[in-house]
């Protein structure tokens, strides 16, 4: 099979699973709110990934429970715990290459949490980051995406999204971006979209007044 080659003004990453590997520390964290609560961590992490944590808490927390303080605490433990991410291979030096100016990062962490596991691996931060945050209605709606190209100045349609999971790849295509699945997702929200297994596997070129985004 020939490579994949798209045209885009801007490029918006997700963070979890496209370029960082948090998986590892997700479950654990995931593990312990279930071992807190009485509930099974495996119900919990099937529909967790990709998605706002505060909407998964409230989804599975016991009534009762204070959602808000339980999502912080979360979170915070997340952010002390840094061991078992790495970067998903080929990220640093693709975003690193890229001008800031054109490229995002959008996701379902808190600007936080995103700004040290992009930190621990060695990512460059980004000029433009819409995470869990900034935005009114999470992935898979499309605003987070939508929000973070206008930020750069461009339509969402005139971006390639990079996404791994179903809520994330959802928003992208509901935003009208060209979308990319990174690493090994095969469900429904992936049909025909072009995949690439990590970073390796993206160049990107300047074209005229836009980018030329090439999959091998």
């Amino acid at each position: 099979m020939g490579d994949s080659v798209l045209t885009a003004a801007v490029l918006l990453f997700d963070m979890d699973g496209t370029l960082v590997d948090s998986t590892a520390s997700v479950e654990r964290a995931w593990g312990r709110f279930a071992g807190r609560h009485g509930l099974e961590a495996s119900a919990i992490l099937a529909v967790a990934h990709g998605r706002p944590t505060i909407e998964v808490v409230a989804e599975f927390a016991p009534h009762g429970v204070d959602v808000v303080a339980e999502t912080d605490r979360i979170e915070a433990e997340e952010i002390d715990r840094t061991d078992g991410i790495s970067e998903i291979p080929g990220s640093a030096a693709l975003l690193g290459g890229l001008d800031r100016d054109r490229w995002a990062v959008v996701t379902s962490a808190t600007r936080a949490l995103t700004l040290r596991r992009l930190a621990a691996v060695g990512i460059p931060l980004p000029k433009i980051l819409v995470a869990a945050d900034d935005v009114t209605r999470g992935k898979p709606h499309p605003q987070p995406y939508m929000l973070a190209a206008k930020a750069l100045g461009f339509d969402a349609a005139e971006a390639v999204v990079f996404e791994d999971a179903p809520a994330g790849l959802a928003s992208a295509r509901a935003a009208g971006a060209a979308t990319v699945v990174v690493g090994d997702y095969k469900g429904e929200a992936s049909e025909g979209l072009p995949r690439v297994p990590d970073m390796l596997s993206v160049s990107v070129s300047a074209s005229g007044s836009g980018m030329t985004v090439t999959l091998a």
